[in-house]
């Protein structure tokens, strides 16, 4: 199951109020500014700056990569 379109719309970093991409494969959202993810357990997304994790460019390149198919 993957995350209700609506709520994708209004999702936004906590941290900078930026956009997210949703890597559903994956199970994050990512802030690609930052350079951090926001894990989604069991189809919620868990927004605290704590529970993020941040990536390497090459990682976060990687994300984008799966995006974009």
């Amino acid at each position: 199951m993957s995350l209700d379109a609506q709520l994708l719309e209004i999702l936004v970093c906590p941290e900078d109020k930026g956009s997210l991409v949703y890597i559903e494969s994956e199970g994050v959202l990512l802030n690609e500014r930052l350079r951090r993810t926001y894990p989604v357990r069991d189809d919620i997304p868990v927004m605290l700056i704590d529970e993020a994790s941040e990536v390497s460019e090459a990682e976060a390149q990687r994300l984008l990569a799966i995006v974009a198919g």
